[in-house]
């Protein structure tokens, strides 16, 4: 490893977001999935400061090639993420308000970094343990802003579609984005990806610990199997984490 002392995880260069629901003390099932969002959109925050910070201590080729393993899971968890938005998601939304288009704002914000993500991913794939770190981070800051923009625009967009939710069409807003979600799992997307989302997430301290044990709606043996067992599976890709298993921000491996 490049540092003997490496430093422990910050939240920079991108600022975390808060969840509507601590920001409002509402629970209404709008704020809920807002929340699960924003606590989402979190673990990605995270994921990409953690590529960021440690990019430039990354040395040794066997290094370099789990670090560029983690960095294009992590760009697949992000792209992924978005892509079942648009075509579950989103969708299934309009479906149930009656009206076409709810979220067509957010399509346009996935757009605006898209390119750069694409990108990101294609370079690290083209270099292999070869990449540089003055060219990832200059890539990433090429669709940083665009990308914790919208990342930060989201959340209050879940919530203000409560207003299309109406007792002759209700929208089971909790229950679309639970089944929607549900089709993007795959084996390989467990194996190969998933660590980077759950590993990402520190529930702990954040916003006083009001989603430790509540989001990720993980528990006994599948949160054991998730966070602990299925990292096992690319291990060397997922020392590069900004979280412990347990929730907690940690000390970088670089």
């Amino acid at each position: 490893m490049a540092a003997t002392n490496p430093p422990k995880y910050t939240d920079s260069p991108l600022s975390l977001i808060p969840t509507p629901k601590f920001q409002t003390g509402k629970d209404d099932p709008f704020t809920i999935e807002a929340s699960h969002m924003a606590l989402s959109h979190n673990a990605f925050i995270r994921g990409f400061n953690s590529i960021y910070q440690q990019a430039p201590r990354v040395t040794l080729p066997a290094d370099k090639a789990d670090f560029s393993g983690y960095a294009v899971a992590w760009a697949d968890c992000v792209h992924t993420h978005h892509h079942y938005e648009e075509t579950e998601f989103f969708p299934n939304l309009d479906k149930a308000a009656g009206k076409e288009g709810l979220m067509d704002g957010a399509i346009h914000e996935h757009e605006a970094f898209q390119g750069g993500l694409q990108k990101f991913k294609k370079y690290l794939e083209d270099k292999g343990a070869d990449w540089k770190s003055n060219e990832l981070i200059a890539i990433m800051d090429e669709f940083k802003d665009a990308l914790h923009s919208h990342l930060k625009a989201e959340p209050p967009a879940i919530v203000a579609l409560a207003k299309h939710s109406t007792p002759e069409k209700p929208i089971d807003i909790l229950g679309i984005a639970d089944a929607a979600g549900k089709k993007q799992v795959s084996l390989p997307f467990v194996l190969n990806t998933l660590p980077v989302f759950f590993l990402n997430m520190e529930t702990v301290e954040f916003e006083g610990g009001m989603w430790h044990g509540v989001f990720p709606p993980l528990k006994g043996l599948a949160k054991t199997v998730m966070l602990k067992g299925v990292p096992m599976w690319h291990s060397g890709r997922w020392r590069f984490v900004s979280c412990t298993p347990e929730g907690t921000a940690k000390q970088l491996a670089v």
